[in-house]
């Protein structure tokens, strides 16, 4: 730490935030960078289950150590430096913080970016509410104080040849030196992406995995977000299997769905929908190549504060339940 000059940055409001791009509802996040902004490395990054899931102070302290090696070699990385943009010019958040003399939050940026893209209709729920697929998903846990060094391998990638005590080395091409790194670049992925490469070091020798990627690898947990264009809709369900589907004449690749979850505290579905209800109709839909929950499906394809008609059996017996979804307002103001 003494070879660094540390700057910590308490409020957002001078910051060019199109270089200092990351996923902003991190709880801490690290630049390592020369004096001309050119960026080494990132350190940071987290998952649904916990803010601190890749963090501790072993991994920091390889991933400086790793900073001075990449500045004592001039070893920068080859990247266009993007265009500037600070926070005041983003309309909805100057209105939300500098006109009121509050102060510019990573979060409030994210959030009012993805609003500006709902107005507009650029929103990509996938890209835009669904940051940071967690790796776990595809099968990859790390040794978290030794980097980017796996500890275990699962599913896609165990397929695919990645093993214990392997380190990755490169994602689809680009060089990652941390967990930062690596989420950060994975984050860039196309959503309709069917496979990642990976450069994998091992005691053996340096070789290239290519990863299939299953449906679904970029679904995420939002609830820690807050993110105001996400349509709340208070139940969660469980596919029905392919013979469940047949037996009630549903269409075997629909989303239909058990519920298996209200929430206990506010029901927006009128009439309430009730644990073991199935819902297998969205506004007359009732497929969807990307949801396999009617819950995703509504998520993905109406805005939040909507009002949607169900179709639902219950006991045998099938009605329409108008669900009206909420719209948070988590310290924000409404556009």
């Amino acid at each position: 730490m003494q070879q660094y000059v540390c700057a910590r940055i308490t409020r957002m409001d001078g910051i060019d935030i199109g270089l200092f791009d990351f996923d902003r509802h991190n709880a801490i996040y690290y630049f390592v960078i020369n004096a001309d902004e050119q960026i080494y490395l990132r350190y940071g990054g987290r998952d649904a289950e916990s803010a601190t899931t890749y963090l501790n102070l072993r991994s920091l302290e390889l991933a400086l150590e790793e900073g001075l090696r990449m500045h004592e070699n001039k070893d920068v990385p080859a990247i266009t430096r993007p265009q500037p943009l600070f926070p005041n010019e983003i309309p909805l958040l100057k209105k939300r913080t500098a006109w009121r003399g509050e102060c510019v939050e990573c979060h409030l940026i994210a959030d009012y970016q993805n609003l500006h893209r709902e107005l507009d209709g650029t929103l990509d729920p996938m890209r835009d509410m669904y940051r940071s697929p967690d790796l776990k998903s595809i099968g990859i846990h790390l040794d978290v104080p030794r980097g980017l060094v796996v500890k275990e391998s699962s599913g896609a990638v165990a397929e695919a040849g990645l093993q214990a005590g392997d380190r990755i080395m490169h994602l689809n091409g680009i060089r990652v030196r941390t967990f930062g790194d690596f989420q950060y670049h994975y984050d860039k992925v196309s959503r309709d992406a069917r496979e990642i490469r990976l450069g994998i070091e091992s005691s053996e020798a340096a070789r290239e995995l290519v990863v299939q990627l299953p449906e679904r690898w970029w679904l995420t947990d939002l609830e820690f977000r807050h993110w105001t264009v996400e349509p709340l809709v208070y139940f969660k369900t469980e596919p029905l299997g392919p013979e469940q589907k047949v037996a009630l004449g549903m269409p075997i690749d629909g989303f239909a769905g058990e519920v298996v979850e209200t929430d206990r505290f506010y029901s927006v579905a009128s009439p309430a929908l009730k644990r073991g209800d199935i819902v297998f109709d969205v506004e007359s839909v009732q497929r969807d190549d990307l949801a396999n929950t009617p819950e995703l499906h509504i998520k993905l394809r109406h805005r939040a504060g909507s009002a949607v008609k169900l179709q639902v059996l219950r006991d045998g017996e099938r009605f329409e339940s108008v669900l009206t979804t909420e719209r948070q307002n988590f310290r924000k103001v409404e556009p």
